[in-house]
C-alpha cells in the first residue's frame, strides 16, 4: 500500500492524539476515497453536460443574486 505524507494544524493534531480509539490511517483513506469517487461522478455528469462554461457562470450568478435578495429580505424581518 502507498503512504501519503499530510500536515495539519496543531491544535487539530493535538485532538486527533486524544482520540486513540479511531484508526485514522483508515478513517483518512475512506475519506480520501469518498471524495475521488464524488469527484469521479461530478466529471460523469459534467462531460455529458450541454452547458457551456460560460452559461454556467451566468446561472451561477443569477442564483447568487437570488439568495442575496432573499437573505436581505429575511434580515430585515
Amino acid at each position: 500500500m502507498a503512504e501519503l505524507v499530510i500536515k495539519i494544524p496543531e491544535d487539530l493534531k493535538r485532538e486527533v492524539e486524544q482520540v486513540s480509539e479511531i484508526d485514522w490511517s483508515l478513517a483518512v483513506s475512506r475519506l480520501v476515497k469518498e471524495k475521488f469517487e464524488r469527484l469521479a461522478r461530478l466529471k460523469r455528469i459534467v462531460s455529458k453536460s450541454e452547458l457551456s462554461e460560460e452559461k454556467a457562470v451566468e446561472l451561477s450568478d443569477k442564483i447568487s443574486e437570488s439568495l442575496a435578495r432573499r437573505y436581505e429580505v429575511l434580515k430585515l424581518l
